[in-house]
């Protein structure tokens, strides 16, 4: 074998070889410049940013039109409406109960028991008609029994109602007034009442949803262009001022108060095919805006105006300022961040105090809402609706408070009649002392309809405490503010 005559043609330099193996870690490291800036260093990551608008598939890329999954998408969107129909569907038949509770009208001779029909003992007259003969006996003699006078009829020949716990005038339709004293109270007696059901507790349940959907979702827009239309500058570190949460709660609810008539007329409505108004939210829609004046009607009327704007502004106003002004006024210097605990106890104080002034002025505006205008027919309601209607804001709080009683459920007393209230003609005369002593110790309300603006305080009240609770174990995480409908 013969030797190359040299190695010079056989050297490859080191530096451009193939390495296909990691290099030694005994090598000096590598040094890596620093930026010459004084300031703070960030790492901004390349993966896009959580979307939270569709919590419930992660899995969906919206930075990009090419990599949005329109099964995904879909599948999103219908377990979001699910979740909102259910838990709108969970909250309904408390809802349910108390508007008909707040639109119930209960006038303050309800517990009257009514006339007994004028009859006479004739016993005595009887026994001894086996020994007279009573074919010569003179029809106009006083110990023949006089018959009651006959009850007053309209022009159609119906009878009139002298009461409204009258049973025999009573539509069958109409769920006995007075009989429940609580929201529970009316969902059992509802649940219970042949013309209406169990199943009746979900009436307007579609509507409420709908309203829901569209409320949460339209009100963040409004404030976000109000707040980027009149504070172009604030810092995301600022609070913004109130009127802004204020005035896109209010244009929300008055643009979504169609909405919230047609609820409040489907849930008012009986059960009963025969004696409904309205088939659906669409045949509503149609009657109102066809028999109430059309859009301008359904939104402008003073009926409807006026109420929708007050209980809009109250609501955020009592919700947005009432925690803060409450622990200033008692000296704590405390915030949602630092004091979770006592924040949300400043904020259930502020709830319970608030409902006492927007649930007044709620109960009015059902009021308004349950009563027709226009051409349009009087409806059937479940419940007894005042027959003359209120004229305005004032003058439903005020034949509120002096027209009607507030002792509810009304216990009715019955008197006797015929052969055995003539024998016992003391016993009765002690009994109706007893009834004029009894009314004088059942104290004021019965001569007060103030109960009737705040049916459904103990429920509210009891929601209220619940979230706090909920939010207390959770944590003090940040939740829903409360229970928006209840």
């Amino acid at each position: 074998m013969s030797t190359p005559a040299s190695l010079r043609d056989l050297y490859i330099d080191p530096s451009t070889a193939w390495a296909f193996v990691p290099p030694s870690t005994t090598s000096p490291p590598v040094k890596i410049t620093q930026p010459t800036s004084s300031g703070p260093t960030y790492q901004w990551s390349t993966r896009p940013s959580h979307n939270s608008i569709f919590d419930l598939s992660p899995s969906l890329d919206l930075t990009e039109p090419s990599n949005i999954n329109a099964t995904n998408l879909l599948k999103t969107l219908v377990a979001s409406a699910v979740l909102q129909y259910s838990s709108t569907a969970i909250a309904m038949p408390w809802e349910v109960g108390k508007l008909l509770l707040q639109v119930q009208w209960v006038p303050r001779d309800a517990g009257e028991p009514e006339e007994p029909e004028i009859t006479e003992d004739n016993d005595d007259a009887l026994s001894d008609s086996s020994n007279d003969d009573s074919y010569f006996a003179d029809p106009h003699s006083t110990s023949t029994a006089r018959l009651a006078a006959p009850r007053p009829t309209d022009d159609q020949g119906y009878v009139i109602r002298r009461s409204v716990l009258e049973v025999s005038t009573r539509p069958e339709y109409i769920i006995p007034v007075g009989s429940a004293d609580g929201v529970w109270g009316m969902m059992k007696r509802i649940g219970r009442f042949r013309g209406e059901g169990w199943l009746a507790l979900w009436k307007g349940l579609l509507t409420s949803c709908l309203t829901e959907i569209v409320s949460s979702t339209l009100q963040p827009l409004i404030h976000n262009f109000l707040q980027s239309l009149f504070l172009p500058t604030l810092s995301p570190f600022h609070q913004p001022p109130i009127l802004l949460p204020v005035a896109s709660h209010l244009i929300t609810g008055f643009l979504l108060s169609p909405l919230d008539l047609i609820r409040t007329r489907l849930i008012i409505q009986s059960f009963t095919p025969r004696y409904r108004t309205y088939s659906g939210p669409l045949d509503a829609l149609s009657q109102i805006l066809r028999d109430e004046g059309g859009l301008k009607g359904i939104y402008l009327h003073p009926h409807l105006l006026l109420p929708t704007l007050i209980d809009n502004t109250l609501r955020p106003v009592v919700s947005l300022a009432l925690p803060g002004a409450l622990a200033a006024y008692l000296g704590a210097q405390i915030s949602e961040e630092v004091n979770p605990i006592a924040w949300g106890l400043a904020e259930l104080g502020g709830s319970c105090i608030g409902l006492l002034v927007t649930l007044p002025f709620e109960t009015i505006r059902r009021r308004l809402q349950a009563q027709v205008r226009g051409t349009a027919k009087p409806m059937k309601g479940c419940v007894e609706l005042r027959p003359a209607p209120y004229n305005g804001i004032v003058d439903t709080f005020w034949h509120i408070l002096t027209e009607e009683r507030s002792d509810l459920p009304i216990i009715r007393q019955r008197k006797r009649r015929g052969s055995q209230a003539n024998a016992k003609g003391k016993e009765r005369a002690n009994m109706e002392q007893e009834e004029q002593d009894g009314e004088e110790n059942e104290g004021w309300l019965k001569n007060t309809g103030i109960g009737q603006l705040y049916r459904g305080l103990g429920m509210r009240l009891g929601a209220s405490a619940i979230v706090f609770l909920l939010v207390l174990l959770s944590g003090g995480e940040e939740g829903d503010g409360g229970w928006a409908e209840i």
